[in-house]
């Protein structure tokens, strides 16, 4: 189980990134299992579900848009930022790479990040190395949380949320959740000046 935070530990950001198309997806259900466990470990928790952001202005990277200058602001404020995608051919959705793309050169500087996936098989294992983890990286990312790759076949269901990762997967979240610090506070750089 997670420990908990401590009382002094302030609140913290997290917005999670949902690259799925598909509402019900096993990674949309990842995320949502992962943000009810922050839920109350002093995180205030923003949900950016991609393939609910207008297409057209994804596809044509019209950064001026509301819907798209909301979401990159929602991680431009989080400590913590949840990337969840679904494997698609050995790598993460399009979805998420057109959102990405979005993001200033810098986005991920300073916070913390767990990148998370699902597939068919343990074989797509590696597409977070190899696909997913370069391009976070490539956005700043420096602080990246275990990630956790979770397949089909590790779903239960249940009663109250359709489905519930098995509980093998569930030690892999918390061990990757374990120790989770906010990212410091931003404070303005103080430029000392040389003696004259």
């Amino acid at each position: 189980m997670m420990q908990p935070m401590s009382a002094a530990t302030r609140t913290f950001d997290v917005v999670s990134v949902s690259g799925s198309p598909s509402p019900d997806s096993r990674s949309a259900n990842l995320l949502r299992f992962i943000e009810r466990r922050l839920a109350g470990q002093a995180a205030r928790v923003r949900h950016i579900a991609l393939r609910e952001l207008p297409a057209a202005d994804l596809l044509h990277a019209q950064a001026d848009s509301p819907a798209l200058r909301v979401a990159v602001a929602a991680v431009a404020e989080a400590d913590l930022v949840l990337v969840a995608t679904p494997i698609y051919k050995a790598a993460y959705s399009g979805l998420l790479k057109v959102f990405l793309d979005l993001l200033p050169p810098d986005a991920l500087r300073g916070k913390i990040v767990l990148p998370l996936a699902t597939g068919g098989s343990p074989g797509h294992l590696l597409a977070l190395e190899y696909a997913l983890k370069p391009v976070l990286a490539a956005l700043g990312a420096r602080h990246v949380l275990d990630a956790v790759y979770v397949v089909d076949s590790a779903w239960r269901a249940h009663e109250l949320l359709g489905a519930v990762p098995a509980p093998d997967v569930i030690a892999r979240i918390d061990d990757a959740l374990r120790g989770l610090h906010p990212a410091p506070a931003r404070r303005p750089a103080v430029v000392e000046a040389e003696p004259c």
